[in-house]
């Protein structure tokens, strides 16, 4: 599964240097970080039914991290 993962991300980054053309990136560790950190965290909380505890010990977080992502993003 984490090829499949893999393997989109390497797409969208790809996607997004063809997009910028003759421009120069900025901060684009950032950049893709926050934009999977979000349907992660969305997507893990419907499979875990709201549970944040269950949320957390899949995602390798303590909830309270995890809460505050979930904040940070409007998640809650």
């Amino acid at each position: 599964m984490s090829g499949a993962i893999q393997q989109s991300v390497r797409a969208c980054v790809q996607a997004y240097f063809r997009d910028l053309g003759d421009a120069e990136p900025a901060r684009l560790y950032e950049m893709v970080l926050r934009a999977a950190e979000q349907p992660l965290l969305d997507v893990v909380m419907q499979h875990a039914g709201g549970n944040q505890s269950r949320a957390a010990q899949w995602l390798g977080l303590n909830r309270n991290t995890l809460r505050k992502k979930l904040q940070e993003h409007g998640l809650l």
